[in-house]
């Protein structure tokens, strides 16, 4: 790796849990150069602008999320315990290895959502990711005979990721651990029932 993209790497790996926790326009040139200890020449020299970092830092995160999910489910058997993750990685959530600032997915949705169309475009590919793992997780559970042929794979992905960010919302909003507990509940038994 050339000392160029070590210095690319770093900038994207340092910045990344502030994108994810102040958002694009809360993230500031002074916060970058803060938390890298880089210049902004340093900075601008390794990417064309600010949006260039946060795309870059979104992906990042996204990353962390997404093998954080793979490992757990790598030590599960069946589908159904790897779908069984997603509550338990909810009810657990800040013992987990969770990128700062919690779910990149969710944050950038809403941060980007009228403001960005880049960061929403990433966001869009990654929900869209993130629905085909679940996607390809029902249908080896059909053909391991786990779930029924008969159910609508995708309205179950899309149902899973609204109650996991809802509840991660919800998580974040009020630190209330009795009402994670009730969506997670909630989850759990959505996927039992599969």
């Amino acid at each position: 790796m050339s000392k160029a993209d070590k210095t690319k790497e770093y900038i994207i790996e340092r910045t990344a849990s502030i994108f994810n926790t102040k958002g694009f326009a809360g993230t500031s040139l002074n916060d970058m150069t803060e938390v890298t200890g880089l210049t902004k020449g340093s900075i601008y020299g390794n990417f064309k602008n600010k949006d260039d970092v946060a795309v870059e830092a979104f992906k990042y995160n996204f990353g962390i999320m997404s093998n954080l999910f793979a490992s757990e489910m790598a030590k599960k058997k069946t589908y159904r315990e790897k779908l069984l993750i997603y509550p338990h990685v909810l009810r657990n959530f800040s013992d987990t290895k969770f990128p700062k600032g919690g779910c990149p997915v969710l944050n950038t949705a809403v941060d980007s959502d009228d403001t960005h169309p880049l960061l929403k475009q990433q966001t869009i590919f990654a929900f869209n990711k993130w629905k085909e793992v679940i996607i390809n997780l029902l249908k080896d559970g059909i053909e391991s005979n786990e779930f029924s042929g008969g159910i609508n794979k995708e309205q179950i992905a899309i149902t899973i990721l609204a109650l996991l960010e809802g509840g991660i919302m919800i998580r974040k909003l009020t630190s209330n651990q009795n009402y994670v507990d009730g969506v997670t509940s909630s989850l759990r038994e959505y996927i039992e029932a599969i």
